[in-house]
């Protein structure tokens, strides 16, 4: 070679040490700003980098990571693959690139990037963690709680595992649980919203509102802006009964994040208790529109929908509950169609119960239409309701856990008024569609009279099942009936069943124990003059029997009484009696004690 060749030669040598130089210097540089949080500037300068070195695959990775950051998650997926291409047996870049997927909501695609990531490097923490996610998103509940335990096997001191394993555990109804991994995150990282928001939760479902209140404010203390801490505290202050506080916060969450679907329903859920129905319509719209499969959200519209009248689309939506939490694991696994009204003459039809007693008593009046229709009906209920329904109706009658005959149709109870069709003038609203037993009443009749007693024989209900999620707000104590137990022209009884006994000193005879179904109740009601509840299943019983009944009602009343009456289309015999403002049963007893001081027991139309 000679002189001239090597001096090119070493010119180009020297060149390619600077260039490399060069990309090293640039690449480091862009590096700072990305881990000081200055994105544009480190992303102008990883493509600066590729304009150096086009095959520089640390750079594609990391382009793909700022776009993981900024939420454009197609973009994310075409750099870290481009990553791949270049090198592709690096464990970070496929699990950045499951992330990417995961964001897409791509979640198989993206456990397939975190299972190739831990082939390469079993021993990654934070590949456990983020196939823990996916599988938490896919809700692979017992497989992502794997996850995470291996993640903090593998490394104890990684926060973001003990936070996603107390999210599995909450999923799972296992709070106290997600309680611990939660406070072991935040001994990890004391600042960490996500955690303390999360916590909130946990505190919310086992009912600690004061320490769930506080840590959610812990978490707005370190980010104010945090729209998911906000709608958090809005779901504690309605828990609370501080509805203006609820509106407050659901607001601004919403301003911080107008597309967060689960602000506008939980200030649906907060207006409709103060009893602005229209706005909680518009609110649980906007969270549809925003999120359409939101079973709750549709859940929620329905009942506001059936509350004020507009039973068509109520209907309809109400037939969403079975994709609710509360409710999908009910949901029967039947292989015959759902009846929805179309013509079946001659078909058997299976009707069956759902949610509660009264639910079952008020809606079984449709078996009777759909034997109308030329249908054979057989009805399945709760045991306790069997000798009542029996003996009030020719229709076959099962209980819970029967074997069953054979069917062609189903129809849940709750369902029958969409396949009817049913609206406000349409409801079937016999006086009496229940009987009592002539001997049941002749027994009760006899141990009513052998106890002392003068005047009107009234019944008493105040409490509900305790497992609704309204149960706090249609139920009081049984003290706040003595007011009414004063008047000297009346004597008590009590119908409430499962629930605290009331006071000895409150004096009502009380019959309960002794009580063994429904039809021993319906037996005891049919000697009284009028019942007055709280909205139970005793409402339903003795509407159904066509006894005088006061329903004693909560401000935000359930759908099915309708706002704006003290009667009722669902039972003639009902009459309503609301509070005028949340939580006030006080002039609600003085309102009851004044009309039967004047015994006007037979229902006002609004």
């Amino acid at each position: 070679m000679n002189r001239k060749e090597r001096s090119t030669e070493k010119k180009i040598k020297k060149s390619g040490r600077h260039q490399q130089a060069s990309t090293q210097t640039l690449f480091s540089t862009a590096l700072h700003h990305h881990q000081a949080g200055n994105l544009a500037e480190a992303e102008k300068l990883y493509r600066q980098v590729l304009e150096i070195s086009p095959f520089h695959n640390d750079s594609y990775n990391l382009l793909g990571v700022i776009a993981l950051q900024v939420g454009r998650f197609d973009v994310a997926v075409d750099l870290i693959s481009k990553a791949l291409t270049i090198e592709p047996n690096i464990a970070l870049y496929h699990s950045n690139l499951g992330n990417a997927w995961k964001g897409l909501g791509r979640f198989d695609a993206a456990l397939d990037c975190y299972r190739r990531a831990l082939v390469l490097q079993p021993l990654y923490p934070e590949a456990h963690v983020n196939m823990g996610v996916a599988l938490l998103d896919k809700r692979q509940l017992d497989e992502a709680a794997s996850a995470f335990r291996k993640a903090i096997e593998l490394k104890p001191d990684i926060p973001e595992a003990h936070n996603n394993l107390g999210n599995v555990l909450i999923e799972q109804a296992l709070f106290e649980d997600a309680i611990v991994a939660y406070r072991r995150a935040l001994a990890l990282r004391p600042h960490y919203p996500e955690a303390l928001n999360n916590l909130s939760t946990a505190l919310k479902n086992i009912g600690e509102l004061d320490q769930a209140l506080h840590a959610c404010q812990k978490a707005l203390n370190i980010r104010s802006d945090f729209p998911e801490a906000h709608n958090n505290i809005s779901i504690i202050h309605k828990k609370c009964g501080n509805l203006d506080e609820a509106v407050v916060s659901s607001r601004r969450a919403i301003e911080l994040s107008p597309r967060l679907a689960e602000a506008h329903y939980n200030l649906g859920i907060a207006l409709a208790a103060q009893g602005k129905t229209d706005d909680a319509v518009l609110s649980y719209r906007t969270a549809i529109k925003l999120k359409n499969e939101f079973p709750n959200a549709h859940t929620n519209l329905a009942m506001a929908l059936l509350a004020r009248g507009d039973w068509a689309e109520g209907w309809q939506e109400y037939e969403w509950r079975w994709k609710t939490e509360r409710l999908q694991k009910f949901k029967r696994p039947f292989t015959q169609p759902q009846w929805r009204g179309e013509a079946a003459s001659g078909k058997t039809l299976l009707i069956h119960a759902e949610q509660g007693y009264g639910d079952t008593l008020q809606f079984c009046r449709y078996a009777a239409l759909a034997t109308k229709a030329g249908l054979k009906v057989i009805l399945e209920v709760q045991k306790p309701l069997v000798r009542l329904l029996n003996q009030s109706s020719s229709i076959e009658i099962h209980a819970f856990g029967d074997d069953l005959p054979t069917f062609d149709l189903h129809c849940p109870m709750l369902s029958l008024p969409l396949a009817f069709q049913t609206t406000l003038t349409t409801i079937p609203h016999q006086p009496s569609y229940l009987k009592a037993q002539k001997e049941d009443i002749k027994t009760w009749e006899t141990r009513l009279k052998a106890v002392p007693n003068k005047g009107l024989k009234i019944g008493l209900a105040w409490s509900g099942s305790t497992t609704t999620e309204s149960h706090e707000q249609r139920s009081f104590a049984p003290e706040q009936w003595a007011p009414l137990l004063k008047l000297t022209d009346c004597h008590f009884v009590s119908l409430q069943k499962d629930a605290p006994t009331a006071p000895s000193e409150l004096g009502m005879t009380d019959f309960m124990a002794e009580m063994h179904d429904f039809a021993d109740t319906a037996g005891l009601i049919a000697n009284l003059d009028l019942v007055i509840t709280a909205d139970t299943a005793i409402v339903h019983l003795a509407g159904a029997l066509g006894k005088p009944v006061w329903l004693i009602d909560r401000f935000d009343p359930d759908w099915r009484w309708l706002l704006g009456r003290n009667d009722s289309p669902w039972y003639p015999s009902l009459r309503i009696y609301r509070q005028a403002t949340p939580g006030d049963w006080c002039s609600v007893m003085q309102n009851i004690t004044h009309d039967l001081q004047n015994k006007t027991f037979a229902a006002k139309k609004a």
